[in-house]
């Protein structure tokens, strides 16, 4: 068995898990999250900030302290939407591969969405399939069709920040301003139902923060519960109700939430909107949520399961 460390660098937060791996088997070490807003103006310049840079250097300088602690012996860095869109991503890329003495990833869009998939997937049974998986990040939201393996995949531009950020600039956001990122959210899940049959899926199952903390608001959560959260069924009006809570709020009230993690106040309501868009589209009469993901299958591809 391997200990092995597995980094998910995307457009708003940077993830680290640790784990012990082999085929078959999986042990959960520690799990830590730093909320860094890499993509901060990407969508708009094309460009990484070197603020934003800096903010995720150094909380990857402290995963690198952990990772130490924990004696890893397998790490792969896999960076997403953001950095795949950067031009000048070598001013990223080439400081971590100074840190981490490996090669980051910056992985394709298909890539993600199959690591997606394995991770969503690990605890559920395969009879229970065919699996729609969502995955909403920050900059890109991917779109998962399979059952014992990926059978069709498509990754589209449309996350919680680059949403937030192109059309959803206050809360409550303005009905004009809503009315446009519903319409871009609706084009590209179009685009992504001409490749991924949506209607063949038996479960739809939603990762990352803004599903989770969709359902953490379903449940009424006080705070922020990962094992509560984890696995739960959340039914279709329940993320339409919450979605329109969001739209309704304004930023103070948000952050006030206990459940609601300080680098999601600003981004929520996109994501909340986006997965909301999604039900509908999909026809879904339900989402489960799983706090499994993308790092979960990038530790998982580091033991030898694919």
């Amino acid at each position: 068995m391997a200990r092995v460390a597995a980094i998910d660098c995307g457009t708003n937060s940077i993830r680290l898990l640790i784990a012990d791996v082999q085929a078959g088997s999986f042990r959960e070490i520690s799990r830590d999250m730093e909320i860094v807003r890499l993509g901060e103006g990407v969508d708009r310049t094309g460009m990484f900030d070197e603020r934003a840079v800096e903010r995720t250097l150094g909380a990857l300088d402290g995963f690198i302290d952990e990772m130490r602690r924990r004696g890893v012996e397998r790490i792969r860095f896999c960076a997403t939407s953001a950095t795949r869109d950067a031009s000048n991503r070598d001013i990223f890329v080439g400081p971590v591969r100074e840190r981490l003495g490996i090669e980051p990833e910056v992985i394709p869009g298909e890539e993600e969405a199959a690591l997606s998939f394995l991770g969503a997937t690990k605890e559920i049974e395969v009879d229970q399939g065919p699996f729609l998986v969502v995955d909403i990040g920050g900059g890109s939201t991917e779109f998962v069709l399979g059952g014992e393996k990926v059978e069709s995949s498509m990754s589209v531009n449309i996350g919680c920040v680059r949403m937030a950020e192109r059309h959803l600039h206050s809360n409550p956001p303005t009905r004009d301003s809503l009315e446009q990122a519903i319409a871009d959210i609706d084009d590209a899940i179009a685009r992504a139902g001409e490749q991924v049959d949506f209607r063949s899926a038996k479960k739809l199952i939603a990762v990352a923060g803004t599903a989770t903390t969709v359902a953490a608001a379903s449940l009424g959560l006080e705070s922020y519960d990962r094992y509560a959260i984890h696995l739960a069924e959340i039914p279709a009006p329940e993320v339409h109700r919450v979605a329109l809570m969001f739209q309704s709020m304004d930023r103070a009230a948000i952050a006030a939430l206990g459940y609601m993690h300080p680098g999601r106040v600003d981004v929520i309501t996109a994501g909340a909107l986006i997965l909301s868009r999604i039900i509908q589209a999909t026809a879904a009469s339900s989402f489960i949520a799983s706090e499994s993901d993308i790092l979960d299958g990038i530790a998982l591809s580091l033991g030898g399961v694919d």
